[in-house]
């Protein structure tokens, strides 16, 4: 596996000309944490970028064994690429022919701006202070890391899960920008139980003692809400059948924090340590952070559009490729209908894949030969 290495871009570091963020307040200096692979031709044509989903890292492909500045929360499954078969030579987005991007999110724990980074008027950590992030404020984060990369217009945009939200948000409120959009079990809107399922997770965190309103580093972090919040979300990322399958090669074991009740099946056992074990690699207050932005999206809003056939009347240039996942139950596959529907009428170039898959939300990353072929021929059209 090829080895690679984080870089970093820094903006905004001049007092006079700090980000301001949509809620108008400002960060100053920015930096993003983010990776390349392959070559930008002489053309500059050939760029392809990749935004990761809610929990992601800059770190798409390859293999990275650290990151500067991130310490504890790079563990040893943040090695390998979370799209590694997905990237690489021969691979679905060929570096023999792409230039490929991926950035970690503003707001988030790998190296990018985010609660854990010093503030510069105090000397600590952010903390909970640090300011709310919208999905306009991530994407124009990475059109400044594009210009500094000297990308003008992108081959692709590619996202899966709450990636494909922000890959629509560039699309759309930046047309010019971009010829190929690449949405992976994805949607338009925050849906009902999508936010039913934020809403508890944002509450398990918030009503643990540890969390302190955010400032929490230096002491005892609120490691009992993050894994509570990690379970519920776990639940949509994988089908009921794949989670009874796994959690068969878990060992039931005794919590010993529960009091009362004594767990009774291999699933209890399996989502307790698919929670204690992301606890490990991740960031309560990004946490948060992220979650909220997810709360917030609004297209409409972002893009200040009255409706989805003004808004995608003026992508017409642009060619979608709409995978859906039949077992998704974080995003239902009438989601990847709608937007499909959406684009027709708008008379937008639109190929639509549905994946026959077991494996629920979780397929885009580890099956990557139900979506390499599809991906490929999108990609090669000019």
């Amino acid at each position: 596996m090829k080895r690679v290495k984080t870089q970093f871009f820094t903006f905004a570091d001049n007092p006079r000309d700090p980000f301001v963020l949509q809620c108008q307040s400002t960060l100053r200096p920015v930096t993003l944490a983010y990776e390349t692979y392959g070559n930008l031709s002489a053309e500059r044509d050939n760029a392809v970028l990749v935004f990761h989903a809610f929990s992601g890292s800059q770190h798409a492909a390859g293999f990275n064994p650290s990151v500067p500045g991130v310490g504890d929360l790079w563990v040893q499954e943040c090695h390998r690429g979370w799209w590694d078969s997905f990237i690489g030579e021969r691979k679905a987005i060929d570096t023999r022919r792409f230039f490929v991007i991926c950035a970690n999110y503003l707001g988030s724990c790998y190296g990018s701006t985010g609660p854990r980074s010093v503030n510069p008027s105090t000397g600590k950590p952010y903390g909970g202070k640090f300011p709310p992030v919208r999905a306009n404020d991530i994407v124009d984060s990475q059109v400044r890391l594009l210009e500094h990369l000297g990308v003008g217009k992108l081959h692709a945009v590619v996202g899966g899960s709450l990636g494909g939200m922000l890959a629509v948000n560039l699309a759309t409120r930046f047309p010019g920008r971009v010829r190929h959009v690449v949405l992976i079990g994805s949607g338009l809107h925050v849906t009902t139980l999508q936010r039913i399922h934020n809403f508890e997770q944002i509450l398990a965190i918030e009503e643990d003692p540890n969390f302190n309103e955010g400032d929490y580093y230096g002491g005892p972090a609120p490691e009992k809400g993050l894994v509570l919040a990690r379970m519920i979300a776990h639940k949509t990322f994988v089908s009921l059948k794949a989670m009874r399958l796994r959690a068969r090669r878990q060992v039931v074991h005794q919590e010993r924090n529960l009091r009362l009740y004594q767990l009774t099946d291999p699933v209890e056992s399996y989502l307790l340590y698919q929670g204690k074990k992301f606890v490990r690699r991740f960031d309560a207050n990004s946490y948060l952070r992220i979650i909220d932005m997810w709360q917030h999206y609004d297209l409409l809003r972002d893009t200040g559009h009255r409706n989805y056939y003004t808004l995608f009347s003026r992508c017409r240039q642009q060619n979608y490729l709409v995978f859906s996942i039949d077992s998704d139950v974080c995003y239902y596959p009438e989601e990847q209908e709608a937007l499909v529907s959406t684009l027709r009428k708008s008379r937008v170039p639109c190929h639509y894949v549905t994946v026959h898959s077991e494996k629920g939300h979780d397929s885009f990353l580890i099956e990557p030969h139900l979506y390499a072929p599809h991906i490929s021929y999108v990609l090669l059209e000019k």
